[in-house]
């Protein structure tokens, strides 16, 4: 499962209209690289591939591959907006470290 605060739903949509993309959802990835060895990457896809995981929440729909899936089963996405910077935040209960900025970890 994969949960999103209400302030990750509320930039998630404004995102998706301004990609003008009302329909679709967001793809959830791990990828190799960053401080800590992976990387999440997100990006807006129009349909889910036949193998993803689909989740949608508050209507936001969110697709992981499964291989991603095996690293964020449990994340929780945020959006922080305050004086310290910008950005979606990650909490993840499979990562056993993560670099200062928080967009890289490892298991």
């Amino acid at each position: 499962m994969i949960q999103l605060t209400e302030n990750a739903v509320k930039q998630i949509k404004r995102f998706r209209e301004d990609e003008n993309m009302p329909e679709g959802g967001l793809r959830i990835a791990v990828v190799g690289g960053g401080c800590s060895g992976l990387s999440y990457k997100l990006e807006f896809q129009k349909e889910p591939a036949a193998t993803d995981k689909v989740f949608e929440q508050a209507g936001v729909k969110i697709f992981v591959d499964p291989k991603s899936f095996l690293y964020v089963k449990g994340l929780t996405l945020d959006y922080s907006g305050g004086l310290n910077g910008t950005g979606f935040t990650f909490s993840n209960p499979n990562a056993s470290k993560s670099c200062g900025c928080g967009t890289s970890f490892s298991v």
